[in-house]
């Protein structure tokens, strides 16, 4: 059987790592085994959907390398939700309801009260036919609950959790249809798992009774009739904390545009995310491939997955200094060749740093103050200064047989002359770049203080 794999965002805001991190683990899954990756846009919720998120939701995915085999809107499915929920409703597995979301919470607090599971208490199938009607004769439009069945437990062999067992008793019948005739998520999702041939739902821990629910919706569909098709395999990583080990509000608004304005390569973000909660070591791997490759469901753990940004950053600049001239040639800076980026790279955490470091080739560069000393030993070096093959080996060679200066005493004040800086690229593959008549000049005005 084809694996088929889904992620399924509501355009309502933008993506942020928790959700980038789903859409990876399915689209790995998917292509490790294979199979097909389907983006679902759920934007069943028109008062919050959003057309800019869902062309920001698409970008953020190519961003990341992450292609889609195909699209589906939820939008434009209603009529499948339409008939589902009448095939459901058919056989008896869902029924009107009439409380005000007052008279809910006020039942929730009853039941807390006498130290009961905080549930639907099924009040609405006490009511007759003759109730219903003087209800809605009153304007009450009813909302729709799915009624579960209560016979048997719900079980199944998670992907990452392993043997996973509910008692329906013990979870609310959910409201899947709005009194206005909207749907919730429950439904939909659902249904669309069944037609679109979904084989595999990965997603966060926090949907474990959720997933409950639906299994017995989909057995629901399949025997109405709705469907022949058999129920998905589920799988619920576990969610990300911050570093500190708690739940971050932070973590809920970094997203890729955070992540592209800190200059982060979307490779890292893939690195980290690819095996963050797993057993694999994370590694500023650059091929996605061999991240699928060893992408598996059986080293997820149970624990929280800690997301450090201190982390991606090594991840990213270790990645930057992978990096080959032809990969950032065009976000490089004017002038900057080959031979400039093989120069800087070491220094880079991120690739826009780059300018920074070329400007000591461009100039101008920040001027030092000498002592009479090392004024009087760079006036020498501009002396010595011989445009070879090798010229900065071939000037640190001369001054240090004429001077007898070694070490800090003799590369520094060169350094500082020709860079105005104490630290930087390395100077063999850097004075070439600065080129003879600029490094002179900038060796005669040092020594002239």
């Amino acid at each position: 059987m084809t694996t088929v794999t889904r992620f399924a965002p509501s355009p309502t805001g933008r993506l942020h790592v928790g959700n980038i991190r789903t859409a990876l683990h399915n689209w790995m899954l998917a292509r490790k085994n294979g199979g097909t990756f389907l983006l679902r846009i759920d934007d069943t919720d028109p008062e919050r959907s959003r057309e800019e998120y869902v062309e920001a939701i698409r970008a953020d995915l190519a961003w990341l390398g992450i292609v889609p085999d195909g699209e589906e809107r939820q939008s434009q499915r209603l009529a499948h939700y339409d008939a589902a929920f009448e095939a459901l409703r058919a056989a008896g597995r869902v029924y009107p309801c009439y409380e005000t979301q007052q008279e809910l919470e006020l039942k929730r607090k009853i039941r807390l009260g006498r130290g009961l599971p905080p549930i639907y208490d099924r009040g609405a199938l006490e009511l007759s036919e003759d109730d219903r009607a003087a209800k809605e004769a009153e304007g009450l439009a009813p909302h729709w609950r799915f009624k579960l069945d209560h016979d048997a437990p719900i079980t199944w062999d998670d992907g990452v959790r392993g043997a996973q067992k509910f008692d329906p008793a013990q979870l609310s019948d959910p409201v899947i249809r709005r009194a206005d005739g909207s749907w919730l998520y429950m439904l939909p999702s659902a249904v669309d798992d069944l037609d679109m041939g979904v084989t595999h739902v990965l997603r966060g821990e926090d949907h474990v009774s959720n997933t409950a629910v639906q299994i017995q919706m989909f057995t629901a569909f399949i025997a109405a009739q709705y469907v022949a098709q058999h129920v998905p395999a589920f799988a619920h990583e576990a969610l990300l904390v911050g570093k500190e080990g708690k739940l971050s509000k932070r973590l809920g608004s970094l997203g890729c545009d955070a992540f592209r304005d800190k200059g982060i390569e979307p490779q890292a973000l893939v690195a980290l995310l690819a095996r963050l909660g797993t057993a694999l070591p994370v590694e500023p791997i650059a091929e996605t491939a061999a991240l699928v490759e060893t992408f598996d469901l059986g080293t997820f753990g149970r624990a929280p997955a800690k997301f450090d940004e201190a982390e991606l950053e090594r991840i990213n600049t270790a990645l930057v200094h992978q990096m080959e001239f032809a990969d950032v040639a065009g976000r490089l800076p004017e002038g900057m060749d080959e031979a400039g980026w093989h120069a800087v790279r070491p220094n880079l955490s991120h690739v826009d740093e780059a300018g920074e470091w070329w400007r000591l080739v461009t100039g101008p560069i920040e001027p030092r103050s000498f002592e009479a000393e090392d004024r009087a030993y760079l006036a020498q070096a501009a002396e010595e200064l011989d445009w070879g093959e090798d010229p900065w080996r071939a000037l640190t060679g001369a001054l240090k047989e004429k001077t007898g200066r070694k070490g800090k005493a003799l590369f520094l004040p060169l350094r500082q002359a020709l860079t105005g800086m104490d630290h930087g690229p390395d100077m063999g593959e850097l004075l070439p770049l600065i080129g003879e008549a600029r490094a002179r000049e900038r060796l005669e005005a040092a020594a002239q203080g």
